[in-house]
């Protein structure tokens, strides 16, 4: 079974170094800082030589011993241990520090390059993902992985990129100066690698699982704060502050003891490479004791020093794993988001201006992963400039029927025609340019009040234009009323906006985007009777020309309506116009008349909030 994991790993972790190769210039100043780094790590171990030797004998030529230099460069044959010593270990360390801050400074801006590519590349795929990807993926994690995760995947890509390449040099070039001091001895502390290899394979399963579930913790922690954020009144209002404060607490302490898991591995399993390793050197500084033979006491000193430096970047190579899997982890979450198929669009039909004839024909629909129909057999014309309404009781299929228009779910029986064409053949841009949609979820952004009306393909719309939309909707009334009129910054989701307010710029953006359909659902349910009947007159001027399709509790605001369906259980149960419907005496007639008598003499309150 680790054999297909590590496979996967592998898979997914060469997948991600992919994201660096833009950055191979950058990388590449980096490595070569690192590998200056780890070069001099040999070079200052050595000096303990020079320095030894040069306690006992400080006139001696550091180069007496080299031919080559006593024949081509004499001046250098001259140059006395005391000398050379100090001045090559400060050339050394200026060496050193050129070789650290070209790894570190660039390997940070790939590092901070991948951070944002990945970031960018998740966020720009969440805007193409159909639907159902959000009704099933709650809204905390899917922040987590742009936030949280794409951190853990940075550290594998680039971090562990820049220990690998630096202490694993460190670690070649330690090896190579002490195979060719005393090859012999250097081939005993070989014997331990097997060892070390064991423990780094068994301990990255662990960090891998353990990060994992780090991770989906992490998410649960975004989730419940994201929640509370966004639903402070409803907490408020209702005294949920002891329940929300307890879920976070059992989110944020599932979190910390994951954490605690994993930091808990590192610690049993450092110490333990350590002592491994330790043991090697015991091993070593025995046999160096016992077989000095006629070595100098600095070659001694330089070699038992630059064994000693041999534990720290084994360590953290062996470390490194830990990262990498995080990485790893994280990066199968964000690539199992990007491999996500993006809404299906098989649509070839563009169209610069449609009438708006929308056709029903025996439609059914069922959501992805259930059997039991929400829509069944429904079918309806409505001409151009005509008003269909849907009314029934909640949960019979009358806002799914209006999210298939737009196609934000994908029907398999029946068609939905708009101008004879088959909304599945219209390219998705297109067909929604041709809709204008108002929710009674109204979503608005923290910007100005302009630039929520005149939003996305209406960008750039003249003031003009959007004061005259304003207007139609009734908004520019308690717009210019506000300190920077239509500069002024709504705050999030409109929070400095009544619900009535919020409702009549959703339905300005909808009038100045002028589409040929209108799919109105449940857009009066915030407004007060007043506003009600101020946006009931500019959606009567507006609907000239357009087809309109209304989903309403509200009977009194459809009573105009060309054609009434009423629904039930995903069926139309009757049709027809107000008046006909009344004289039927049947579904639609008791449901109006329950909802005027609830309401008395004020036939706006509804029945059903």
């Amino acid at each position: 079974m680790a054999n297909p994991t590590q496979q996967s790993s592998l898979k997914v972790y060469l997948r991600l170094l992919r994201y660096v190769v833009p950055y191979w210039g950058l990388f590449t100043i980096s490595l070569v800082g690192f590998l200056i780094f780890a070069s001099t790590q040999p070079m200052l171990g050595y000096m303990l030589k020079f320095f030894v030797d040069g306690l006992s004998n400080p006139d001696a030529g550091l180069f007496a011993g080299v031919p080559w230099v006593l024949e081509h460069a004499p001046w250098l044959a001259e140059l006395k241990l005391l000398q050379a010593v100090p001045l090559l270990i400060v050339l050394i360390a200026l060496w050193q520090g050129i070789g650290s801050f070209l790894g570190n400074y660039y390997l940070a801006k790939v590092s901070m390059g991948l951070v944002q590519d990945l970031r960018i590349a998740l966020f720009n795929n969440l805007l193409t993902l159909p639907n159902r990807y959000f009704d099933s993926h709650n809204s905390g994690h899917l922040i987590s992985r742009i936030t949280y995760n794409v951190t853990m995947v940075t550290g594998a890509a680039t971090d562990a990129i820049k220990v690998v390449v630096r202490e694993g040099m460190t670690v070649v070039f330690l090896f190579a100066t002490l195979l060719w001091m005393n090859w012999k001895l250097t081939l005993v502390m070989v014997a331990i690698l097997p060892v070390i290899g064991l423990m780094v394979t068994s301990t990255s399963k662990k960090f891998r699982k353990q990060s994992k579930k780090i991770q989906t913790s992490m998410g649960d922690v975004t989730h419940v704060t994201s929640e509370s954020i966004q639903g402070y009144r409803v907490v408020r209002s209702f005294g949920g502050e002891d329940y929300e404060k307890r879920r976070f607490l059992g989110a944020s302490e599932e979190n910390k003891l994951k954490q605690l898991k994993m930091v808990k591995t590192n610690a049993v399993y450092t110490p333990s490479l350590q002592l491994v390793i330790y043991s090697a050197m015991a091993v070593l500084m025995f046999l160096v004791l016992w077989l000095r033979g006629d070595a100098s006491a600095g070659d001694l000193v330089a070699y038992i020093t630059l064994a000693g430096l041999l534990p720290k970047p084994i360590r953290q190579l062996s470390e490194v794993s830990s990262t990498i899997q995080k990485g790893v982890a994280g990066a199968e979450s964000i690539f199992e988001q990007l491999d996500e198929e993006p809404e299906v669009d098989r649509g070839t039909q563009e169209r610069e201006r449609v009438s708006g004839r929308l056709e029903v024909k025996e439609l059914s629909f069922s959501y992805p992963g259930s059997e039991k129909p929400v829509l069944n057999n429904i079918s309806f014309v409505a001409e151009p400039g005509q008003m269909v309404a849907l009314v029934g009781r909640s949960g019979s299929g009358k806002s799914t029927l209006a999210s298939l228009i737009p196609r934000f779910y994908h029907h398999e029986q029946g068609s939905i025609l708009l101008d004879g064409v088959d909304v599945e053949d219209y390219t998705l841009r297109n067909l929604r340019r041709h809709i204008a949609l108002v929710t009674q979820h109204v979503t608005l952004f923290n910007d100005t009040v302009r630039n929520n009306i005149a939003y996305g393909d209406l960008a750039g719309a003249p003031l003009e234009a959007v004061q005259q939309a304003a207007s139609d909707a009734y908004a520019a009334e308690f717009i210019e009323k506000m300190p920077q009129g239509y500069d002024t910054l709504v705050g999030e989701n409109g929070v400095l906006l009544s619900g009535g307010q919020r409702q009549r710029l959703a339905i300005a953006r909808a009038l100045l985007k002028d589409a040929p359909v209108l799919i109105l659902d449940e857009a009066t349910s915030a407004l007060d009777t007043e506003s009600e009947r101020h946006i009931q007159a500019a959606l009567d001027q507006v609907m000239q020309g357009r087809t309109a399709l209304v989903i309403a509790h509200r009977l009194s605001t459809i009573e105009k309506a060309d054609l009434i369906l009423v629904m039930d259980q995903g069926q139309i149960v009757e049709r027809g116009s107000h008046a006909q419907l009344l004289e039927r005496n049947g579904y639609y007639a008791r449901l109006h008349s329950t909802q005027f008598e609830e309401a008395g003499t004020d036939n706006s309150i509804e029945k059903d909030t």
